[in-house]
């Protein structure tokens, strides 16, 4: 272990030394002073632990994990992170650019080196409601400052390959400051795919098929693999990195609390080690690969470089033992060594309480579309179904064939609830809602029935943001203070009211294995096939509104 004279001033650590980009690994003796590398020398010694640049999560909404980066930062440095690729679309679509300023400011107060974007969709479609726009204009004054990386994923495709003005005057403005251009295309091959790849998009995080991945790689994509809480691709995608060395990143994209709990980018490293492939292309992939494309401020481990590194136990497992950033000890045998400071609150919520016939709906016939959740997905598909009446002519969720009604009510003024139906969550009495809704966080709402329904929604809206669960009498409720999304509690803290209400909707039916998560991706337009939004039911193939009804000739 390392021999400290002082934290910021000097150290030297003996281990064996991973070097990626020479492939060796040897016995080292690794000399630090004022947070910088200053020297790699081969020694002797027999030492039990390895030493390598420490992991980067090449994409992630930090918001997804309902924890300020403070608090995201104290648990992920735990698991060896030193760094995150950010894209603050979320909490953007709330506040605007404001919102960023907020993530930018509150990040500053941790060592974990934080690389937001500028998000280039806010809103993501016309087809919503959102808190804020985030115009060019914005784009340009974000850009143009040195802590803004890079411009964020760009999922208005339609816009691109139809060369839509203001799409492209975004791209522009980011290659005017030579900042890469992130990618959102799922499911885009063949010729679209090129012309997107042509307009300066460089990567994407939404493959989940290997020939999808493959064609992106082969025209000169770079390619994440995500595995998050909702979206996993790793055991669709992984192989590629045998192939692929340089062309490869690592992500979450979004992860929940309790999942950040159990590990980060060191869980993706352990199961590609666990499948045999290199570990010279696996660390690529986690260390790397995010650093040279998007050119942070990471250290590589090289002399000159920031003190940016990792102590793992051996090169099967790959525990975390300590985790360096700049110098500074932040965590060690699982012990996190940051704190923080009380966080201000900032929001943008104004809607009124519902009542119960706001999420009633009546209908000329019974024969409607229905939304297929998908679970680990966040594509759906759609389905035809026959629903049940009540006397008065109004559509219910059908429980013995999982059909269940599902409504977005918009959080930032009053409006008539949208209304449509939903398959998979299993439910069989109660309700779920959440004002965590990608892309525009209205609130999301998926019930058995629509008193239970109204009840959730109220919970959130007593709260101006957060999680909830109705069993019809009893009501639980996780608040997120922050823009609707966020709590300042600690990961710990949040994790555990999260899976108190996890357990709380497995207890009323959900057969999902991250219910929350799967439910705020119904509201995502830009990813098909069927979606709702605060406007109505839509198509996210055919990029436009389609009636609930399937009417008969």
């Amino acid at each position: 272990m390392p021999c400290c004279l002082s934290k910021w001033e000097y150290m030297q650590i003996k281990s064996n030394y991973i070097d990626i980009f020479r492939q060796e690994i040897y016995p080292a003796l690794i000399s630090v002073e004022h947070g910088k590398i200053v020297s790699i020398e081969k020694t002797d010694g027999d030492f039990p632990h390895y030493i390598l640049p420490g992991f980067v999560d090449a994409h992630v909404h930090i918001e997804s994990s309902m924890l300020v980066p403070t608090e995201f930062a104290k648990e992920a440095v735990i698991h060896g992170t030193v760094a995150t690729v950010s894209d603050p679309h979320e909490i953007a679509n709330v506040l605007g650019k404001e919102g960023v300023y907020y993530m930018l400011e509150n990040a500053k107060k941790s060592p974990l080196k934080f690389n937001f974007g500028a998000p280039s969709c806010v809103p993501a479609t016309i087809f919503e409601t959102a808190g804020a726009e985030v115009t060019a204009a914005d784009i340009d004054e974000l850009m143009a400052r040195d802590d803004i990386r890079y411009l964020a994923e760009m999922m208005n495709y339609p816009g691109v390959l139809f060369q839509d003005k203001v799409v492209m005057e975004k791209i522009a403005i980011a290659k005017k400051y030579n900042k890469p251009v992130d990618g959102h295309a799922p499911g885009l091959t063949g010729e679209q795919a090129i012309q997107y790849i042509q307009a300066g998009i460089s990567t994407d995080h939404e493959c989940f098929t290997y020939e999808e991945a493959k064609f992106k790689l082969q025209h000169g994509m770079k390619v994440l693999i995500r595995e998050g809480s909702a979206a996993k691709n790793f055991e669709a995608l992984i192989d590629l990195l045998n192939d692929y060395p340089d062309d490869i990143m690592f992500c979450s994209d979004d992860k929940h609390p309790d999942d950040l709990l159990l590990g980060h980018i060191n869980l993706l490293v352990k199961r590609a080690i666990g499948k045999g492939i290199d570990i010279f292309k696996v660390l690529k992939a986690a260390c790397v690969n995010p650093v040279l494309h998007y050119r942070l401020p990471v250290g590589l481990l090289r002399a000159g470089d920031p003190a940016d590194f990792i102590l793992i136990d051996n090169l099967q497992e790959a525990n975390v033992l300590e985790t360096y950033i700049n110098g500074e000890l932040v965590a060690q045998n699982g012990q996190r060594l940051l704190s923080a400071e009380p966080e201000i609150v900032v929001n943008n919520f104004d809607t009124t309480e519902k009542k119960v016939a706001d999420f009633k709906i009546q209908l000329s016939q019974n024969t409607v579309r229905v939304i297929e959740a998908i679970d680990g997905q966040l594509i759906t598909r759609t389905h035809i179904a026959e629903l049940p009446m009540d006397a008065n002519g109004n559509a219910v969720s059908d429980t013995q064939k999982d059909i269940l009604k599902i409504a977005v009510v918009n959080r930032y003024h009053d409006a008539p609830v949208a209304v449509a139906f939903i398959k998979n969550f299993g439910l069989k009495r109660g309700a779920l809602a959440s004002s965590v809704a990608h892309d525009s966080h209205n609130i999301i709402v998926v019930g058995a029935d629509d008193e239970s329904m109204c009840q959730a929604v109220n919970a959130i809206i007593q709260e101006k943001g957060g999680l909830s669960v109705s069993d019809g009498a009893h009501i639980r409720v996780l608040p997120l203070p922050v823009a609707g999304l966020m709590s300042t509690d600690s990961c710990e803290a949040v994790a555990e009211k999260y899976t108190g209400l996890v357990r709380f909707s497995k207890d009323i039916g959900c057969t999902l294995h991250s219910p929350f998560m799967t439910l705020s991706f119904m509201a995502l337009l830009v990813i098909p096939q069927l979606k709702l939004s605060d406007k109505g039911l839509f198509d996210g193939a055919q990029f436009r509104f389609c009636d609930l009804e399937v009417k008969n000739d």
